[in-house]
């Protein structure tokens, strides 16, 4: 009981962490291609965007579901 306790745990944990590395993945991604863009209003916005950090788009995204 307490090995299956401490994988479901560890397994928890393993997801949480691959969902914030994904996330970040995606934004930096983004940015390469906010900086193809020619027009400096549009590369400004779209960094800006590009730029939200993870902890700021779950609470986002959480008060949106709601």
């Amino acid at each position: 009981m307490r090995t299956t306790l401490t994988l479901v745990l560890g397994t928890l944990l393993l997801v949480a962490c691959s969902t914030e590395q994904f996330y970040a993945a995606g934004r930096s991604n983004q940015r390469s291609e906010c900086l193809k863009q020619a027009d400096a209003a549009a590369r400004d916005r779209c960094l800006k965007d590009a730029n939200t950090s993870y902890d700021t788009y779950k609470k986002e995204a959480d008060a949106a579901r709601k």
